[in-house]
């Protein structure tokens, strides 16, 4: 199976992005595949906004995205873009770090008039840095998304079930399968 790299560009560790993408994780996982969760939160911002290049930090996310078949990057939505702290780190990476890569673009945010975002924001950025293939991506309005007491992420049905097929046609595209998992709620 592939090896998947799970990007968060938010910059909030309460984040319901990064909680997202950690419950889309698990459901690659039972599809088989090794996924690596990353927040870019997690780089020290010195070397970000300093464009650290040589900052071990640095060299260890692009090891990471240098290593991965597949990347899924999720994203808050602010001002109808992606992060600032998901912009800070790609441009960090090579130019073509995302060459022979299948990426999955999803996003956050409150509002659907923010629901282009990926198209018209994320996915030429993805695309400029030479991703193989980008799956169709998804839009998950916040309200959606509930953390329950024990931290875990519940999601809204409909929201449930596009959030599974678009993860499922990631895996498909990864040469992976896709198991008769329930929509993950």
């Amino acid at each position: 199976m592939a090896t998947i790299l799970s990007v968060s560009g938010s910059p909030s560790a309460t984040s319901r992005t990064a909680r997202l993408l950690r419950h889309l994780d698990d459901r690659l996982t039972a599809q088989g595949h090794e996924v690596i969760a990353f927040d870019v939160r997690t780089l020290p911002a010195e070397a970000l906004l300093g464009a650290d290049f040589r900052h071990p930090e640095i060299i260890r996310a692009t090891a990471l995205v240098e290593r991965a078949d597949g990347v899924v990057v999720g994203t808050p939505v602010y001002k109808a873009a992606y992060s600032g702290l998901l912009k800070s780190l790609l441009d960090l990476l090579p130019q073509y770090a995302l060459a022979g890569k299948t990426v999955l673009p999803l996003a956050t945010g409150g509002s659907t008039a923010h629901v282009l975002a990926i198209d018209y924001a994320l996915r030429p950025v993805l695309s400029s840095m030479g991703a193989t293939h980008i799956v169709p991506g998804w839009f998950t309005l916040d309200k959606d998304l509930t953390v329950g007491d024990d931290g875990s992420l519940i999601v809204a049905p409909g929201s449930a079930e596009a959030l599974a097929q678009v993860t499922d046609q990631f895996s498909l595209a990864l040469g992976g399968r896709t198991a008769p998992l329930a929509a993950t709620g």
